[in-house]
């Protein structure tokens, strides 16, 4: 990201102080590049705080469902499918519950939780490793999972497009379901190919009790290589990082059939989606936050206590992405005000054109898989752009596209430094092949529901 900024900026500048010197057509550029620097860091600043607020009622509406251990059953219905998945990993290895609780974190959006129980996975998994610095098939499997994984609630992308103004934040939560269904299908697929024609280490498939303590800790320090440095402890949030030992623990898996009828179900709505999607999304919103209430309500949860709790987190992330939002935004201003970014996007437009994508929304796909809070950044200014808007064609694609990929990127170094693996084998190819899937996904949904 640090060569993106230098680029961004360096090249706004070029283009600006050429245009000044050698177009005098073009007016005062260096002036209208000075005042898109300063108007855009306090725009930056206003976003941030149109943010909290619904940051802060979507962590809270979150926190009620944590409470109520609806993490902890979504994880005993994904059990059994994920037992066909890695037929590699013993049912009752530490991986397994991690790995199980990683993708339910995911799912529900909660990606403070999701991401300690995904480092845990890696290492876990490398217990099962038997050539140390090569990643199996396993976490390969598990990687390209991460980075298509299927989201019910987009929450940050919401609260973006209700900052924006949008007459529907929430409409994109179909859209990204979709498109996070397919991503991951195909990430699943392109993983069990490249089983198949790249084999990799030979995972161990005898059964093996569960380590934990310093027995786990021993079996896993001797696979970090003296080249790999491991990544920075992850600090969950205070408001996600309580989650009780016991759903750590739990190795029971609901019945095959209500797994198979979960799946059946999730699999049904599809079809709804494509007849009544403009309908239902009206639906959607109210009703998951009804039901998590009424859920947490029925499991005796404090559910005021626990809106409160997970509400002061929305301050917290607000504040944690206003370095990020002020620097991206700024940046592609002054690219803006340039005219480097116009002309860059005539370049390119017709070809986008004629395939019915809008060139923002391939320049979205491309920086969502090398830096998050740059796509998010990024999103912010074309959503707030007037000529473009939250809830055009173009907006509902750009905020669907950031909901459902990931900076695979990111996900692969933190994940491989976690396990200390250097060779990635066909990694990134599933990863990859996951996000164009994503992006192929929300370009079909979004043109089929919001027109384009």
């Amino acid at each position: 990201m640090n060569s993106i900024i230098v680029a961004v900026i360096v090249a706004a500048f070029g283009f600006a102080a050429t245009r000044q010197l050698f177009d005098p057509a073009a007016g005062s550029v260096m002036q209208a590049l000075s005042k898109t620097i300063v108007d855009d860091a306090g725009q930056a600043v206003t976003l941030a705080f149109g943010l909290i607020g619904v940051l802060a009622l979507f962590l809270g509406v979150m926190k009620v469902a944590e409470a109520a251990g609806l993490l902890r059953l979504l994880a005993r219905l994904l059990r059994r499918p994920m037992q066909r998945l890695f037929p590699q990993v013993p049912a009752d290895h530490p991986a397994m519950g991690s790995m199980i609780l990683n993708i339910a974190a995911n799912i529900l959006g909660l990606g403070n939780a999701a991401t300690p129980f995904g480092l845990k996975a890696m290492q876990a998994l490398d217990q099962l490793n038997p050539r140390k610095g090569e990643a199996t098939d396993a976490m390969v499997l598990f990687m390209a999972i991460n980075t298509a994984s299927v989201t019910v609630l987009p929450t940050s992308v919401i609260a973006l497009r209700a900052a924006a103004g949008s007459t529907d934040p929430a409409g994109i939560t179909l859209t990204t379901l979709f498109a996070t269904t397919c991503s991951t299908i195909v990430a699943v697929v392109a993983a069990k190919l490249g089983q198949r024609y790249w084999p990799g280490p030979v995972t161990p498939t005898t059964k093996t009790r569960p380590m934990t303590g310093h027995s786990a800790e021993v079996a896993g320090g001797g696979g970090m290589p003296l080249d790999v440095k491991p990544p920075a402890p992850v600090r969950s949030s205070p408001s996600f990082s309580a989650v009780p030992d016991s759903w750590r623990d739990d190795q029971s898996a609901a019945p095959t059939w209500v797994s198979v009828l979960f799946l059946l179900g999730f699999a049904a709505t599809f079809p709804l989606l494509f007849a009544y999607g403009q309908q239902i999304g009206g639906w959607l919103l109210p009703t998951l936050i009804a039901a998590f209430v009424v859920y947490g309500a029925c499991r005796r949860v404090a559910v005021y206590e626990a809106l409160v709790e997970g509400a002061r987190e929305g301050f917290d992330v607000a504040v944690r992405i206003l370095p990020y939002l002020v620097i991206i935004l700024v940046a592609i201003g002054m690219l803006r005000a340039s005219g480097a970014l116009p002309a860059l996007l005539g370049f390119f437009s017709p070809l986008t054109t004629a395939l019915g994508i809008p060139v923002e929304a391939v320049l979205m796909a491309i920086l969502r898989t090398l830096s998050g809070s740059g796509a998010f950044a990024y999103l912010a200014s074309v959503i707030n752009d007037p000529a473009i808007g939250p809830d055009s064609y173009t907006g509902y694609l750009v905020s669907t596209i950031q909901g459902s990929t990931e900076t695979t990127f990111y996900v692969l170094a933190v994940y491989c430094g976690a396990a200390g693996v250097r060779r990635i084998r066909y990694a990134l190819v599933a990863g990859l092949a996951a996000d164009a899937t994503g992006f192929a996904a929300a370009v079909l949904i979004c043109r089929l529901l919001y027109g384009g």
